[in-house]
């Protein structure tokens, strides 16, 4: 065992900003690791599993309560050992124990997580979320949970055994799944299906789907996008669809969840107006957000989700872009011990921050001249379009526009000089390739060349720090790359490297594709069953071995791994991709069937395979490149696939190799599936090759 300096515990030599904040704690807190694991069996003693991460205001509460407190470490100390784990590196674990949380206490978890686990076969037999250090809320104190779980322990080991039987039973069934039915028909009325099911459970006052707390569900809002797009191909166009994705994204820009000062959404709202939000702002949340905004825009032109999608980008490459190239992973919900104390104003600071024509418009658009909406203070959110306020003062919209946004910008420079919250650096790698993803959608969408370089160099910085003799590395901090990665780490890169490649095409990442496409296939693939497990086939082996197909705060990394592979398959012609994107479907067909719209990702996945996309492959100079690209974008097919491959690019691998370049100028192949029309030789052959394919 290492040994730490005096007043730190076993965390002191982790990278993750979360452990390093236990690693001062009187709580003897060991990483999860094989010393830890094999001291409890060595000494009889339970495991006490604490999961959170850095950005969690209720993880700071119990660490602040319970594991600051030495009277209560020193019980955890004499009557457990103690782990913590930072759930953003090791998702594999939070999956597992949220999971048997669900189980014992049923109900859904959260965190931090706080379980109870045998020694040796590691099945936990108690658990929960916060737990105060006194009484409180109808839970009782900590100390006393500890010593009842003790005792217990010591007490009632038949018990004990029999509800880990059961435990272990529970987790077998999961894993005894049923094979792929080969002979199942994929069908297309799923599609339809959940998009009722969105229907049923959307807000039409507010958006959003559901009641508070009011989380942005990504995946419902692409999907119900995707929804639109197809039926209008279809000359039936469910404009209710557009409405309700349309709807909930301009109520977030609108709302408190979006920071009208600095860009950028945070976590979720706490209520069900979008208007006070749980104030962490997440790397995966903007990184899924800004391609939608993006999107959205090209839709329908509304020039608020241009500017969404913008500021976004621009809080991103301004404050979560390392100097490396890497995005940093999140901004903590607290400041200087506060929850949202860096957000918030009162209306006196305000006042005094601008002069009188500024704070009269505002004013009204910010709420400032209603009740305070934040425990006596204001946290912006619009309440009035400029054009109302406009035509109230008689004044022209332009000039209302420019008073806000130079108010905007004085309230910012005063914020930046505020304790900021604090940042989790660490560079997580399937969080950077949604990043990549976003930034490279909203690249080509708005014609921004700039969030382009921002994504090339957070994909060089993966490349160079967490690629290493053909396999992926999870996390890095502070020159340290550690922990093998994930199915999320693949799959969400092989996608990513997809739309670079449709934003600016290199040769060296369509082979970078390539292999990660073909460690996704060796390491991860259930080769007798169809899908991908979450975890290496090399990995350590823990209790259970998910493999996830629903939606949750991240895209499920099977419904990416099927798309991206129906799409790498179909660019280069390689039927094993496309196999292993089929058996995926069918492996998750019963779960997929049964709850359509918790599976809106894989949505998108199955509907590639029923109708592949249109794939438009460009051999062009540079400047001729582009154009053509932009003709056949000008289609507005959302899931068209577009190409411009240099016109000297050699060494292609697949059929790309017999995509030749033409003899004088550019020219196109425009593929559905296998089907390839003539190459067109202008731009009119090339839009009329596309509506051949409708």
């Amino acid at each position: 065992m290492i040994e730490y300096a005096a007043g730190t515990n076993h965390l002191a030599g982790e990278t993750s900003p979360y452990l390093l904040q236990h690693a001062h704690n009187p709580v003897e807190w060991f990483p999860w690791c094989e010393d830890a694991l094999a001291r409890a069996t060595r000494e009889d003693r339970p495991i006490l599993l604490s999961i959170g991460y850095s950005a969690c205001h209720w993880c700071h509460v119990m660490a602040h309560e319970s594991f600051e407190d030495p009277a209560t470490a020193a019980l955890m100390n004499r009557l457990f050992i103690n782990i913590k784990v930072d759930r953003e590196e090791r998702p594999d674990l939070d999956k597992i124990y949220q999971l048997a949380h669900q189980m014992l206490a049923r109900r859904s978890g959260g965190w931090p997580l706080t379980m109870f686990l045998a020694p040796g076969s590691l099945i936990p037999f108690f658990g929960g979320t916060y737990f105060p250090r006194v009484p409180r809320y109808g839970i009782p104190a900590f100390s006393e949970i500890l010593e009842r779980i003790a005792v217990f322990y010591r007490e009632h080991r038949k018990d004990l055994e029999t509800q880990n039987a059961e435990m272990k039973t529970a987790f077998a069934s999961l894993d005894a799944r049923a094979p792929a039915d080969h002979a199942a028909t994929l069908e297309p009325s799923v599609l339809d299906m959940a998009r009722h099911q969105l229907g049923h459970s959307f807000d039409p006052g507010q958006g959003g789907f559901g009641q508070a707390p009011k989380f942005p569900h990504p995946p419902n809002i692409e999907r119900l996008l995707r929804h639109w797009a197809a039926t209008r191909h279809g000359g039936r166009p469910d404009e209710q669809a557009l409405h309700m994705a349309v709807f909930t994204l301009e109520k977030m820009a609108r709302g408190g969840i979006y920071d009208h000062l600095g860009g950028g959404f945070c976590r979720y709202s706490v209520d069900g107006l979008w208007m006070i939000p749980h104030f962490e702002k997440m790397l995966y949340d903007n990184a899924q957000l800004l391609p939608l905004y993006a999107e959205a825009w090209r839709a329908i032109g509304a020039p608020l989700f241009r500017r969404i999608a913008l500021e976004t980008a621009d809080w991103v490459m301004r404050e979560m872009q390392a100097p490396a190239g890497g995005y940093y992973s999140a901004l903590d919900a607290d400041s200087e011990g506060e929850e949202g104390k860096y957000y918030v104003w009162s209306r006196d600071e305000i006042r005094a921050l601008l002069d009188a024509t500024e704070y009269e418009v505002l004013a009204p658009r910010f709420g400032l001249e209603r009740e305070a909406n934040f425990e006596g203070h204001w946290h912006l959110r619009i309440t009035s379009t400029v054009t109302e306020i406009a035509r109230a003062r008689g004044e022209s919209e332009d000039a209302v526009r420019r008073r806000v946004d130079a108010a905007r910008a004085k309230l910012r420079t005063v914020r930046d000089a505020r304790v900021r919250p604090g940042c989790d650096d660490k560079i997580l790698t399937a969080w950077n390739a949604l990043m990549i993803r976003g930034m490279a959608i909203a690249a080509r969408r708005l014609d921004e060349p700039r969030l382009l370089d921002s994504a090339e160099r957070a994909l060089t910085f993966l490349r160079e720090n967490l690629w290493n003799d053909g396999r992926l590395l999870a996390t890095w901090r502070d020159g340290r790359a550690h922990l093998s990665a994930y199915l999320d780490d693949y799959a969400f890169l092989l996608d990513a490297l997809l739309e670079l490649l449709q934003a600016r095409w290199r040769n060296d990442d369509l082979g970078f594709a390539v292999q990660i496409a073909e460690a996704l296939l060796d390491r991860f693939e259930d080769r007798d069953d169809g899908g991908f497990f979450f975890t290496a086939h090399d990995h350590e082996p823990l209790i259970h071995r998910p493999k996830p197909f629903g939606d949750d705060a991240l895209p499920a990394g099977n419904a990416i791994a099927a798309r991206a592979l129906g799409r790498l398959g179909h660019l280069l012609g390689e039927t094993r991709y496309l196999d292993a994107a089929e058996r995926t479907l069918r492996a998750a067909w019963p779960q997929l069937a049964e709850l359509p719209y918790a599976h809106n990702t894989l949505l998108g996945a199955l509907e590639e395979y029923l109708r592949p996309p249109p794939l438009v492959l460009i051999r062009a100079g540079a400047e001729e490149g582009r154009e053509w690209l932009r003709i056949a974008r000008s289609t507005g097919e959302p899931a068209l696939l577009a190409f411009a491959i240099p016109r000297d690019a050699g060494d292609l691998p697949g059929v790309l190799g017999m995509r030749r370049a033409g003899e004088q100028g550019a020219i196109a192949y425009v593929c559905r599936g296998t089907s390839c029309s003539a190459p067109a030789e202008n731009p009119q052959e090339l839009l009329a090759r596309l509506q051949e394919l409708d």
